[in-house]
């Protein structure tokens, strides 16, 4: 069992040997949440949430309805699960989830990950690439690793910009979403296209009369 209080919050943890970092708080996503701050308005993305700190923080924070967890595995799920309810806040949805799979929202301020980077980088590729598009206009994308330059090129080419924070021998990445992605934009004129042209045929009709 983990006690621990972060930004003024008392949380318990139960955890399992078999996931990550089962006997602390890993130093790594303190270093993340130290350079989050969590607004009322958010809507926030756990991803690959462990045994349910970030979640369950924000959670506290900003209300259980603003907040989704996620994790590929089930054992992670359980246990993030049993945190919910020992933390008094049962009803932060959270699902089983091989990155975005099963997330349909696509409207996260926030999105707050501390993906497996000793993996090859095909996770942290999927994590960035699609939480684009899963962030609104003016969301963020934050991640902590020990690797700078992979990181720093892939979300500069994403987001077109990265900050990046060293905190402790780790790199704390926020990635801003500041403009809208081809598809969208294409998306956003055809809307306008169509209400156009509706607008013009109304008009075309009532010139007749």
């Amino acid at each position: 069992m983990i006690s621990t209080r972060i930004k003024d919050v008392d949380m318990v943890f139960e955890t399992s040997p078999s996931i990550f970092s089962p006997n602390s708080i890993d130093n790594g996503t303190l270093a993340m949440l130290s350079v989050v701050d969590f607004s009322p308005y958010d809507k926030v993305l756990d991803l690959g949430c462990g045994y349910g700190i970030v979640g369950i923080l924000a959670g506290k924070l900003i209300g259980e309805e603003n907040v989704v967890m996620c994790d590929v595995s089930e054992q992670a799920i359980a246990y993030a699960a049993m945190n919910l309810r020992r933390n008094h806040v049962p009803n932060i949805r959270i699902t089983v989830s091989d990155g975005y799979n099963n997330i349909e929202e696509g409207d996260f301020t926030l999105i707050l990950s501390n993906p497996p980077y000793h993996a090859d980088f095909s996770v942290p590729k999927h994590f960035i690439e699609v939480g684009y598009k899963k962030l609104v206009i003016g969301g963020k994308l934050v991640m902590v690793t020990k690797r700078l330059d992979w990181y720093k090129n892939k979300l500069t080419s994403i987001f077109g910009g990265v900050k990046v924070h060293e905190i402790d021998g780790y790199y704390v990445f926020v990635a801003e979403k500041r403009i809208q992605s081809r598809k969208e934009k294409e998306k956003t004129t055809n809307t306008l296209s169509k209400k156009l042209q509706r607008k013009q045929q109304r008009s075309k009709i009532h010139r007749k009369k």
